[in-house]
């Protein structure tokens, strides 16, 4: 399943299903197909995804880029890993577009 994060401000940002749902935890959010984090909600959701990202980097090392680490799918199949700042600059960079606009970021609408 694919989540897509639209915002009158930006671009849309696109993730997988289970991706998505950790990123709505992390923001302070229900995790669900459909969603809106209204403006007034923007600075909160940013600073929870920016003090996770930092957390994120200082509890794990940086991987040689030659060294391949793999992580499992909601499937049961394997995919390579990709870090939680990776992950969550796009959907990052979309709230702060928001929030100078004042609009709300909405997902499955």
């Amino acid at each position: 399943m694919l989540i897509v994060f639209k915002s009158r401000a930006a671009g849309d940002v696109m993730m997988f299903g289970d991706v998505a749902y950790a990123l709505m935890e992390i923001m302070g959010k229900d995790p669900a197909e459909k969603g809106i984090v209204t403006a007034e909600q923007l600075p909160e959701a940013i600073a929870h995804l920016k003090a996770a990202v930092a957390q994120d980097k200082a509890e794990k090392p940086i991987v040689d880029h030659d060294e391949r680490v793999f992580e499992k799918t909601p499937e049961g199949g394997k995919r390579e890993h990709v870090s939680l700042a990776r992950r969550a600059v796009p959907l990052i960079e979309l709230l702060e577009y928001s929030l100078k606009e004042a609009v709300p970021v909405t997902w499955g609408v």
